[in-house]
């Protein structure tokens, strides 16, 4: 974590500050005027099983690197680029393209740039095929200076959705629990981890922010005056509101796909059973109720599953049932310790946390619970969470010695920290 970084982290408590924040970085108030040219083609097949880089060369924007690096960094994370080097580059910025000067270096696709730092900032986007020697897009954004980074992550998602066919990811936030001398809060950041806000709510203890599929509420559980409940922050008001409040401990899971129900855990009887509420109706029941302790549950996104965990077998494994409590069998046989499941958005991969020599560690599988496949290896790693497009997953990590937010692509690669030491940053959950 840079300085720059480290500068960019800001307390503010005020809601009306919250509620400009809010609309300005998940809304977003980019404006742009565009052409697409040849959209159709598809560059690389991201479903494919073997997908081969695509080389592209992303020269410096006239008037500034600054976003031009940003929509680099975004692009190179997918692992789905080569970003060839600024330094083998023949053709200048300023110069206009020329298939002719990158044939040679083997880069089929080439995006120059041009800002004009006037209020609001204006830049000005063009992509190229160089083999067919086309104009694949010209777009010009903009905004207020102050979102630079905005402006650069709607760069880099129109580049990704015109070479690929699908939406990026790199305008979407995640929240998570944050600790700074001894106070914890919910805060909120990019995807990259810039931009990081405090929206305003402490707890003694705060676990398990979980977003709505329609982006407008998070729950999560917290303990105030040794009270165990699940909250509600509409995200468009930035009001808090108390939706459980029962005996014993109460820990959230998340929200079917209707954005009304949920799935959570109570031991308001005594023993932890999993139990579905109602938003609207603030009504709940119990889902399934056994003489073990039942906790984490996590509704699949088609809403027909719910993942949990028992100790019905004697140790913490993962079991699944339907969306009425029923035909529950088992998902994990090895190791003595599985817990924290997580979808993927398809509902096609399961994440999970197994210890592995005293350690936690992050898992994926299938939903039948073939496939396992280990994706962490360093320090303890928990709290997975599923990217919006299933390609990446965020996840809490030690492995630096102090707690903090780590990104990896769904296969385990290219793993990073993206929160600074000087916060204690858990339970990441990325916004659809």
């Amino acid at each position: 974590m840079n300085k720059s970084q480290k500068s960019e982290i800001r307390c503010q408590r005020s809601e009306k500050k919250w509620l400009l924040f809010f609309i300005v970085c998940i809304l977003s108030s980019v404006s742009c005027v565009l052409n697409f040219a040849h959209a159709d083609k598809i560059y690389i097949d991201i479903t494919s099983p073997g997908i081969k880089r695509l080389p592209i060369a992303i020269q410096g924007f006239i008037g500034g690197s600054e976003i031009s690096d940003i929509v680099k960094n975004d692009l190179t994370f997918t692992g789905l680029f080569d970003c060839i080097d600024e330094s083998a580059h023949i053709e200048r910025p300023e110069q206009p393209f020329n298939t002719n000067n990158w044939k040679g270096l083997g880069v089929e696709i080439v995006v120059k740039g041009k800002i004009i730092k006037n209020n609001p900032l204006s830049v000005i986007v063009s992509v190229y095929d160089v083999a067919e020697n086309r104009e694949l897009l010209t777009k010009e954004y903009a905004g207020s200076p102050d979102i630079l980074r905005l402006i650069s992550h709607s760069i880099a998602n129109d580049i990704y959705k015109i070479l690929t066919g699908q939406h990026g990811i790199f305008k979407t936030k995640i929240a998570f629990v944050g600790e700074r001398n001894g106070t914890k809060e919910l805060y909120l950041m990019d995807w990259d981890g810039y931009r990081i806000y405090s929206l305003g709510v402490t707890g003694d203890i705060l676990l398990s922010p979980r977003w709505s599929y329609d982006k407008t509420k998070i729950i999560y559980s917290a303990e105030r005056n040794r009270s165990w409940d699940i909250y509600l922050l509409d995200m468009n008001t930035l009001k808090e509101k108390n939706i459980v409040r029962l005996n014993g401990l109460n820990m959230v899971g998340n929200f079917f796909p209707n954005n009304k129900e949920f799935v959570f855990s109570s031991s308001k009887d005594g023993k932890s059973n999993i139990h579905v509420g109602d938003i609207s109706s603030m009504k709940g029941w119990k889902l399934i109720s056994s003489p073990w302790i039942d906790v984490s549950p996590a509704v699949s996104p088609d809403g027909n599953y719910i993942l949990f965990v028992s100790n019905r077998s004697g140790s913490p494994q993962i079991y699944i049932s339907d969306k009425e409590g029923n035909g529950i069998r088992r998902l994990t046989f090895e190791g003595s310790y599985n817990t924290s499941p997580a979808w993927s958005p398809k509902g096609d991969r399961i994440a999970f946390v197994r210890m592995i020599n005293g350690k936690n560690q992050i898992f994926i599988m299938k939903p039948d619970g073939s496939g396992i496949m280990q994706l962490t290896t360093s320090g303890n790693n928990e709290d997975p969470c599923f990217s919006p497009d299933g390609r990446y997953i965020t996840f809490t990590s030690d492995r630096d010695g102090s707690k903090g937010i780590y990104l990896m692509r769904s296969n385990g690669e290219a793993q990073k920290r993206i929160t600074q030491k000087g916060i204690k940053a858990t339970s990441p959950s990325w916004s659809p």
